[in-house]
Parts: structure tokens; sequence; C-alpha cells
């Protein structure tokens, strides 16, 4: 067999070296989807013209798009735009991110129109609705690597702007498909067929939810997560390309089917290990979805574009009409986030890549739009990708997710005063929202920050400060409480450590679903009562704060530590790696025991000591 490898060497090497350079030039502010955009356009038609379109090129780029859509519906927090009540948020209906994103969807559809008629009107397209509907277009493609570059993707606000991209691009894409019908003169089944796929989703689903109960397909999958075997990732391959075939035969779109089979695995998988996650997207961002980005630039022509004196008319109008129908809805994202943070969403769901490319082609070959519109349109594309990215890190700022720090504890009970008092000599800075003031004196008075207010309330995690809180603690006699709170915690405020007190199996398991860990008072006091039983000494060790004695997880994401064996790491002081998680499976270590990446060390040893100990295993 032979292939043409040079066109792949040069754009694998740009993928590599493109990071470091972003990375570099951090004045600028280089979002890494627009350094590889510009990289395929400096090899591509617009610059050296090395690389040439191949068929395996194509297919790779084509399966680089698939793989992030696939990543895309993996990505969506179904917890926080399926299950959380608006109630317990204590926001109204319309401040939902469900409703926020059909809201500035409706309306961008409507702007579009107007602008589409008008460029119409005009004389510069031949028809208007095509042309409002391509406005309509956002790139979920350029969306979701930005806001997981920065940290957004896991917070309400992220998902807020996740789930626009995503009603904008599946919808537009239906509606597309049925007035290029109509202009056409034709009929479309398309609504037929994605009404089909969603029907099969829907049952895909349901009986994935039950044969994941299984205990012996769930005592395979642990057996088969390593080493070679890798059963988790083969899997969900496996499912991403049934859902891409099933899509094309029932002649939908296969980005559809791919984002399906991601919400499929997300949904079904509940609280599915990090680690699994982390392969799935080692393996899109490090090589398939930088392929796809690159040789979408390679295949920008300029020149024909600089030939056509409507089509230079026509991109300042697209420009501002881009913006435009994209900026005045999202004003309405400040019912629930600030200025900056409605603008910049704005901004960023301004971006255009594939759909709209794409849906310009479809137009041109049928003589719809005229071929200088379909340049005109493919610059935009690429400069809206180009200028959203930078403009958006302009006026959001990361997520202070790295930056948390702290423990909440909500409610005052006599545990909570323990759990707080443990924590204090542990070094981490605690914080009590209670609702009762006659705690607050007996609270201040050992050194704790104390706020107070409703019970479960948005208002007191507020001013708690959720928002900048790493770990937040449940404790209430009453689950409902416990449960808003825990709600609350992971979906308005993105807490990356919730633990709930549960006093029944019920509101533990609703606890799992959003993201929370559960403590069941009954299992966890016949537990401690079996650790003093079994094991006196490491029990009296971890239960005296006399001893200075503690346990605590780090991930390994220090790449010097990768293949080392443990007889060759030296941890600070005393602290000793006492077991080890690696994708579901526990391992027992020993001094010839090497480490990987990803690899969840269980650590023993002094506070101070531990927090050094845990800083050099990730990489801090």
């Amino acid at each position: 067999m032979h292939y043409e490898l040079l066109p792949l060497l040069l754009i694998t090497f740009l993928a590599a070296v493109v990071p470091f350079l972003a990375n570099r030039l951090k004045r600028i502010s280089l979002p890494i989807v627009v350094g590889e955009l510009i990289a395929g356009m400096l090899i591509g038609k617009s610059g050296l013209d090395l690389v040439k379109p191949t068929p395996e090129l194509t297919f790779l780029a084509d399966f680089g798009f698939i793989y992030l859509m696939f990543l895309s519906g993996l990505e969506m927090n179904f917890s926080v735009l399926v299950r959380s009540q608006p109630v317990a948020e204590g926001a109204a209906w319309w401040r939902r991110p469900v409703s926020l994103a059909s809201a500035m969807f409706v309306c961008t559809v409507a702007l579009a129109l107007a602008v589409g008629y008008a460029l119409a009107g005009a004389g510069l397209a031949r028809s208007g609705l095509l042309m409002g509907l391509i406005l309509s277009t956002t790139s979920l493609g350029i969306v979701l690597p930005v806001l997981k570059e920065k940290g957004h993707t896991k917070g309400l606000y992220g998902q807020c702007l996740l789930l626009a991209a995503l009603i904008s691009d599946f919808v537009t894409l239906l509606l597309l498909s049925v007035a290029i019908a109509l202009e056409s003169g034709g009929a479309s089944f398309n609504l037929l067929f994605i009404l089909g796929l969603l029907v099969a989703f829907a049952g895909a689903v349901n009986a994935g939810q039950r044969v994941r109960r299984l205990p012996l397909l769930s005592r395979t999958l642990e057996e088969l997560s390593h080493a070679t075997a890798q059963i988790r990732v083969r899997g969900a391959f496996a499912i991403m390309v049934a859902w891409v075939f099933l899509a094309q035969k029932l002649g939908a779109e296969v980005i559809l089917g791919a984002f399906l089979a991601g919400a499929l695995i997300s949904i079904i998988s509940g609280k599915a290990e990090e680690v699994h996650r982390q392969k799935l997207e080692a393996i899109g961002y490090g090589f398939f979805i930088p392929i796809f980005f690159i040789h979408v630039g390679t295949q920008f022509d300029l020149g024909a574009l600089l030939a056509s004196h409507t089509a230079m008319l026509l991109v300042p109008l697209l420009m501002a009409a881009a913006y435009f129908v994209k900026l005045i809805p999202s004003l309405l994202l400040r019912l629930s986030f600030s200025w900056r943070q409605a603008l910049g969403g704005g901004v960023l769901l301004s971006s255009r890549l594939s759909l709209i490319i794409a849906a310009a082609a479809i137009a041109l070959d049928l003589g719809m739009i005229s071929p200088a519109a379909n340049a005109a349109v493919i610059l935009t594309a690429i400069l809206t990708c180009t200028v959203s990215p930078v403009l958006f890190t302009r006026l959001v700022r990361p997520s202070a997710g790295p930056l948390r720090s702290g423990v909440i504890i909500a409610g005052s009970e006599q545990l909570g005063m323990f759990l707080g008092e443990r924590l204090k000599l542990s070094g981490e800075a605690v914080t009590f929202a209670v609702d009762h003031y006659d705690h607050s004196a007996r609270l201040r008075g050992g050194g704790f920050k104390v706020v107070h207010g409703e019970a479960g309330s948005l208002s007191l995690l507020e001013r708690a400060g959720a928002e900048q809180a790493q770990s937040l603690v449940a404790i209430y006699n009453d689950d409902e409480t416990t449960l808003r709170t825990c709600r609350l915690a992971k979906s308005r405020f993105a807490v990356p450590s919730v633990v709930g007190l549960a006093h029944s199996q019920e509101s533990a398991q609703e606890m799992e679903k959003l993201g929370a860990r559960a403590v069941q008072t009954h299992l966890a006091a016949a537990l401690a009562l079996e650790g003093a039983i079994h094991f006196p000494a490491t029990f009296e060790m971890l239960t005296d704060v006399s001893y200075g004695f503690e346990l605590s997880d780090g991930l390994v994401l220090n790449r010097a530590l990768a293949g080392q064996p443990l007889r060759k790491v030296t941890l600070p002081g005393g602290v000793l790696v006492v077991g080890i998680r690696r994708a579901g499976e526990a391992i027992v270590p020993n001094a010839d025991t090497r480490l990987e990446l990803d690899d969840v060390l269980t650590l023993a040893g002094k506070p101070d000591e531990l927090k050094e100990a845990r800083d050099m295993v990730e990489g801090s």
C-alpha cells in the first residue's frame, strides 16, 4: 500500500507546534483553534500551497469533525440542563439554560431573516430566506474548544453557551434542509428522519440505563478497562460509529448522529470515571480535531475571493450582520450573568465554520447563491471563527476553577462543628452557612467565618463564597434541604467537590445523579465501627487529631513521573503511597509499581507534607 504522507506530516507537525506558539503569545491570547486555522492557511491554497487534498486526509479531517461533535455530546452536563428545577435553583424558569438558549435562538433567527431579506432586496443575495438561515448558524466546533480551553464547560455559563450553540447548529440544520427543499421545489423528509433518530436515541437511553445495572457487565467492564483491552474506549468508538452510520442511512446529518452518541454515553454513564473521559479527549484533541481545523485553513482560496468585487463588498456587510444577529439576542444572558459575560457570549456565538460553509456549498450547487456570495460566506466564516475567540478571551476571564479554595459547611449541627474543627487543624479555610443566628457567636468564637440566611437558598451560598469554594459539605436533618444545596452548588456555582449527608438510599442516589458524593448516615457509622474493630491502629491514627495523620488523593499529571517505579519517586517528608486507582482498577502498590498519567494516588502523611506531595504529583 502506498499513501502520500507529506500533507499529513505537515499537518501533524503544525498540530504539535501551534499550542506551543499560542502559549508563548500570551499577550495576544490566541486560542489554539485560531492558531490551527491560520497554520492551515499558511500551508494551503492561500499560502505556500504545500498541501493538496487527498482521500486519506479528507477522511481524517471529516472524522475529526465527527469526533468533535461526539465530544460535544459527551461534554453536555444533562444534570444541569434537565434535572435542576427552577424553584430549587432559586431562579425563575426563564433564567434556566434551556429557556435562555431557546429565546436567544428565536431572536437570532428573526433578526437574521430580516437581514437576509434586506440583502436580497439590495441585490446582494438571491434568496433572503436562505441567507437569513445561513447567518443564523453558530459553530459548536469553535465554541466547545474555546470554552474548554478557558475552563468554562462545567459551569452554568459554559453550559448555557454550549446549549445555545447546539440549538443553533442543529435546528438551523433542519431549517436549512427544509428551506433548500422549498427553494428547489423538491420534498424533504429530513425532519421525519431526524425525528426517527431521536426516537431511537430515547430508546437507546432507556435500554442503556437498564443494561448498565447488570452486575456481570459492570464486573467485566472493570476487568477490561486497563492495559491493552481498554474496553470503555473501544466501546465508545463503536457506539459513535454506529450512530454516525445510522444517521447516514436515514439521510440525516452524520454530525447529529455523532452528537447523539456522545450524549448517550454521557447520560448512561452518569458519574463516569474522569479517566475514561480524559482518554477520549486525549485521542480527539491530540490528533483528529487539530487535523480538521488545519485542513479547513488549507482549503481557503484568497486569490479567487480578491478577484470578485461583489464578494469584497459583501464581506463587510456579512461580518457586521454576523455579529449583529448574535450580539443583540445575547443581551438576554444579562438575566443571569454579568454584562461582560453576556457580550462575550454573543461574540463567541458569532463564530461560524463548518455548517455555514456546507450550507453555502449546497446553495451554490443549486444555483441559489452566486459564486461571489459563496466566497464571501467562506471568508466570513474564517474571520468570525478567528476574531470571535480572541474577543471572547478579552471580554471573559478564564474560569477560576484552579484558583478555588476553602470549604463551606452548610448546616451548623454538632457534626458540622466537629468537622469544621478537624478541617481547621488541616489548614483549611472553613466558612459556615447557617440558618440560625444563635449559632453565629459560638462559631465565630471558634475562629470560623459565618454567614446566615435561609437554609439551602441561593443567596446564602452566594454570600458564603460558593463561587470560589473548592468544596461544600451539606449537613442538614432533612434530605430535601441537603439536595437543594447540593444541586445549587453543582449547577449554579460549579463547586468541584460537593458532599451531602443522606438519610435515605433514595436521597443518596439523587445526590449521585447531581455529581455530588453522598454519605449515608447509617452506612458511615457502620464503616467507622468496622474500621475500629479490624484496623484499630489505623483507625486511631485517622481519628485522633493529635497524630496529625491524614489521607488525601493526588492525580498524577506530572509527566516526569510517568513510567517511574515508586522506589525512584521521593515524596516530601514521610508521605507514603498506600493505594492507586487506575482506570477503575484498585492497585496495591509496591516498590516496582510504575506510575502512569491520570493515576489517582491515595497518599498518607501530615497535612503540610501532603500538600507538597499533591503539588508534586499534579505538576503544580
